[in-house]
């Protein structure tokens, strides 16, 4: 084996992305979703959120899987017949220029992320968005029942 083939990985190596913040302290968000929004992050590879659309001036993500259920069943279901519920890692000290928002019951908590800011979020996520819950009309009546 010659010089330049016991170095080929090394190069194949160094031209790979690499994510500067994977030793991050992360905060977990979590962001229910339709079907319209999930093709477009699928689309980026799971590794971004899509430009928000003209009306929509904030990028709300919540603070709990099970606020991004109730969101996912009793929202997304209505809108698009499924809804999604999706899990991603930001570096804490991206988020911490977010306070957390309380807009209901102690339960419904968010951050507002203005839209122009939303790329910025982008760059920051460590790892891929995850999708962690997927609901349908079938199985929203049952959740409804048992989530009160």
């Amino acid at each position: 084996m010659n010089n330049r083939q016991q170095t080929d990985w090394l190069c194949d190596f160094e031209d790979q992305p690499t994510d500067a913040m994977s030793n991050a302290t992360t905060t977990t968000l979590y962001r229910p979703t339709g079907p319209e929004e999930l093709a477009l992050v699928r689309d980026s590879g799971y590794k971004r959120w899509p430009p928000r659309l003209p009306g929509q001036p904030i990028f709300y993500p919540v603070t709990s899987e099970a606020y991004a259920k109730q969101i996912a069943t009793r929202w997304n279901i209505g809108d698009s017949g499924v809804g999604y519920v999706t899990r991603f890692a930001v570096a804490t000290s991206f988020m911490e220029r977010y306070p957390i928002e309380q807009v209901g019951g102690a339960e419904h908590t968010e951050w507002w992320i203005p839209a122009a800011e939303l790329e910025q979020l982008n760059d920051h996520i460590v790892g891929l968005i995850e999708v962690i819950g997927e609901y349908r009309a079938d199985t929203a009546a049952a959740l409804t029942n048992t989530d009160g």
